[in-house]
């Protein structure tokens, strides 16, 4: 008797699923939407929930995008962001090496105080003033990008950000000459968006984003810049470049 081996052509229900939901979505044109959730899960055979779950893929992918309150729609490829970990750089200085048009969407720009967490975050007094800078990056008019910078009132005031402010603190800060700047600090974890930022980039609330949260300090040990800065998978990818360790003996 000859025992076949099937691990190789052998595809589970969920394998199945994504591979119709791949062949629906490049079979449809760029902009058009998607069947509705309800209707679309019954004619794949699955529960609303396996169905949500299959398309974040495709999402992450940057071929589709959820609109709360509209629906699901295919979407054209657009260049990658790519970037070293090792080398910071704004977005408006990544996009030029590829020739990707990106501007800056909804901006909101609020005078605040520091809370116990932010104060401890950015070791600074509670109640220190703070300019807080949140604003929307947008690839080819699609939402890409959510960033929040927040800023030590003597480091930037919200009336310098009126006319000249295309988007990046970085490249604001560089080009004004503020201090010397000389590292930054990240922390980078996958997070499920926030109602206030999936309506910013126009995705479901609870779908992954990429996060980074980082300190920016000057040559002097200060920190004048705490930003958390959300991106949509599909759209960025991140090198890191690493030295080999030495063996222990």
């Amino acid at each position: 008797m000859v025992l076949k081996n099937r691990s190789k052509d052998y595809e589970s229900p969920y394998q199945r699923l994504q591979t119709e939901l791949g062949r629906m979505i490049a079979g449809i044109p760029a902009g058009d939407r998607l069947p509705a959730e309800p209707e679309l899960a019954k004619q794949m055979g699955v529960s609303r929930a396996t169905l949500r779950e299959a398309m974040r893929t495709f999402e992450g992918q940057g071929l589709i995008r959820r609109r709360q309150g509209v629906g699901t729609f295919v979407v054209g490829q657009t260049p990658v962001l790519e970037s070293g970990m090792e080398l910071l750089e704004s977005i408006e200085t990544q996009s030029k090496r590829i020739h990707l048009d990106v501007s800056m969407g909804a901006l909101h720009i609020d005078h605040i105080s520091a809370d116990e967490e932010l104060a401890e975050a950015m070791d600074i007094p509670v109640g220190s003033d703070l300019v807080q800078i949140a604003r929307v990056i947008m690839a080819e008019e699609r939402p890409v990008a959510y960033l929040i910078d927040i800023l030590p009132i003597d480091i930037i005031k919200p009336e310098e950000l009126q006319n000249d402010f295309t988007g990046s603190v970085l490249d604001f800060l560089l080009q004004r000459g503020t201090n010397s700047l000389t590292k930054s600090l990240a922390e980078i974890r996958a997070v499920a968006a926030k109602s206030e930022i999936a309506r910013a980039l126009q995705i479901q609330r609870g779908d992954v984003l990429l996060m980074f949260q980082a300190k920016l300090f000057t040559v002097e040990g200060r920190m004048i810049d705490y930003s958390s800065s959300y991106f949509i998978p599909g759209y960025f990818r991140f090198q890191v470049v690493r030295r080999i360790g030495q063996l222990n003996h």
